[in-house]
């Protein structure tokens, strides 16, 4: 039999819309002769709808687009679809109200219901909050449908997370069952995974790993489909796979692109089909995975234009370059504000990166608003000394013209702080931290570096980032002869310090056991939790790494948690 993947990119709550792109994706599948399409988790609704999810009236509607798309699909083609159903008995169990599901669609009508059986509540993922877990496995025959054998397809029906639980490959068990064991105990033909699982760094070879293990344990062929598309901070790659029942990988789909492909499925096993080559290093990994995060933001929102600070500096020169493979450099402005305390060559910088990418740009000197500021307040500010209030001052005053244009011209403002700054709160609150998304929020210092080195190697010939701001020392500019290292321990060490810190959860001691300094462990420590307040208020950003400050980062604002340390010596005092 033929089975077609759509590997959809779907707006969250945008029904209408996102029902005709499945709609569409079933009008080919029966053009080439498939038997039957997979979508991917709460395709109808898009992953995640969240607190949509709590309105009567979004649910109401998904089941009437339901219906209709029902009513729509070629006759003869079996469709699943992601979408939610109401759960009957959650008053009198006292369960949650909802399920998230897959419905399987026919000649006309809504056949069967799936439901998912294992719901994460880990890192970016809260289900428990709307959906009742199921209890009994999902899969349905095709008796139409027939091998050569003469044998009626078995299929298993599986969302997201019930494949991330086999014991044997985890060496633990996360929830009590194994949908996937259960499964291959009912003698289904394929387990077939429909997916809306975010991106991060490395993600796809776990995700590749972790299939064939199951593949060859239960002796199944597996076929995952994956969402693709940026939703809030949220990216999801695609990368769809199948593998046979002795783990030969049969097939790969587009990484961050919408994909269609139909595949031959006979005898228990696919045959070879397209496999798209995995990036070929971690950079032009996380480079597509940026580039669609922000541009479906973008779009998303609404936006076609974007407009960013030029400072001359490695980090706006890295979303500036973003900026234009996603939106084109027709819909990106540029603005340089300069300070007294601007160097010549970061103008220079600024003007050459904007010339490379081919941006337009505005120069708005900042003096004559610095004056003015500082003539306001020196009435209060007379009995004190300058000090990074007035430094802080000029962020905000760039902070604000930024979103005055913002304003005027209907552009998104991109901010364009770092990992590394955010971790530690070397940013501005109302200054450069100002924006409606940070696109580089979750890539540190170092990887800035190494992708903005890449981008200029992919190319041969043709230069993105200028050369001078890759090899000066990073500064704010904020008063003379400033560094960033006067504040910050080197880069290189800072981010080790908070991978350690925030990847791996280490402790003080055990980062100063791998060979850092204590004081300089401790004070990044401090550091990062007291910048807490200022991450609350920051723009969306866009998650590249297991471990993003955003969505999945629930650490308290009003919080006096000493190291173990500190508080050893206060007992001791």
């Amino acid at each position: 039999m033929k089975i077609a993947i759509a590997q959809l990119n779907p707006t969250v709550g945008n029904l209408i819309d996102n029902a005709q792109s499945i709609l569409d994706a079933a009008r080919s599948a029966a053009e080439r002769g498939a038997s039957l399409l997979l979508t991917p988790e709460l395709s109808l609704c898009g992953y995640p709808p969240r607190d949509l999810l709590l309105d009567p009236s979004f649910i109401a509607a998904m089941e009437t687009q339901l219906h209709r798309l029902a009513r729509d699909i070629p006759t003869g083609l079996t469709v699943l679809v992601g979408t939610v159903t109401p759960h009957p008995d959650a008053t009198a169990e006292g369960g949650k109200p909802l399920f998230n599901s897959i419905a399987r669609l026919r000649d006309g009508k809504i056949r069967e219901y799936y439901h998912k059986r294992l719901l994460p509540t880990y890192d970016v993922f809260d289900e428990h909050r709307y959906f009742e877990p199921h209890g009994e496995s999902n899969f349905f025959t095709l008796p139409e449908l027939f091998s050569d054998n003469g044998h009626a397809y078995k299929i298993g029906v599986t969302i997201c997370e019930d494949l991330w639980n086999d014991e044997e490959f985890w060496g633990k068990r996360h929830y009590p069952c194994n949908p996937i064991a259960d499964l291959a105990q009912a003698g289904v033909d394929l387990i077939v995974n429909l997916s809306a699982s975010p991106y991060s760094l490395g993600k796809q070879k776990l995700r590749e790993s972790m299939l064939r293990h199951v593949a060859t344990r239960y002796n199944t062929s597996v076929l995952y489909i994956n969402q693709v598309g940026g939703n809030d901070d949220l990216i999801f790659d695609g990368s769809s796979i199948a593998f046979n029942l002795d783990g030969e990988l049969t097939f790969r789909a587009n990484h961050c692109e919408t994909d269609f492909q139909v595949l031959d499925f006979k005898s228990g096993r696919f045959n070879s089909a397209k496999v798209v080559p995995q990036a070929d290093c971690a950079e032009a990994e996380i480079w597509s995975a940026l580039v669609l995060g922000l541009r479906d933001y973008v779009r998303k929102c609404g936006f076609s234009k974007v407009v960013l600070g030029l400072s001359g500096g490695i980090d706006s020169s890295l979303v500036a370059a973003l900026a234009t493979e996603a939106l084109g450099s027709e819909n990106v402005l540029g603005v340089l504000m300069s300070s007294p305390y601007t160097s010549k060559a970061s103008v220079e910088d600024a003007l050459k990166l904007a010339e490379n990418l081919g941006l337009e740009t505005h120069h708005l000197g900042i003096q004559t608003v610095m004056d003015s500021f500082e003539d306001t307040l020196s009435e209060l500010f007379v009995q004190t000394e300058p000090d990074v209030t007035e430094e802080n001052l000029q962020s905000r005053i760039r902070g604000t013209l930024l979103m005055a244009i913002s304003n005027k011209f209907g552009h998104l403002l991109l901010s364009t702080g770092n990992k590394s700054e955010m971790a530690v709160g070397y940013c501005t609150l109302y200054g450069d931290m100002d924006g409606g998304l940070a696109a580089i929020s979750d890539v540190p210092k170092t990887r800035v570096y190494s992708l903005c080195r890449w981008l200029n190697r992919r190319e041969p010939g043709r230069e993105a980032i200028p050369e001078n701001v890759l090899i000066k020392p990073p500064s704010a500019e904020l008063k003379p002869g400033q560094a960033d290292s006067d504040s910050l321990p080197p880069y290189d060490e800072l981010d080790d310090i908070l991978h350690r810190l925030i990847h791996e959860h280490q402790s003080a001691e055990q980062i100063a056991a791998a060979g850092h300094d204590r004081a300089t462990v401790d004070r990044v420590v401090r550091l990062v939790s007291r910048a807490e307040f200022k991450r609350r208020q920051a723009p969306p950003g866009l998650k590249i790494t297991d471990r993003a400050f955003g969505t999945g980062w629930r650490m308290p604002v009003a919080s006096r948690r000493k190291t173990p340390q500190a508080e050893k010596e206060a007992v001791m005092g």
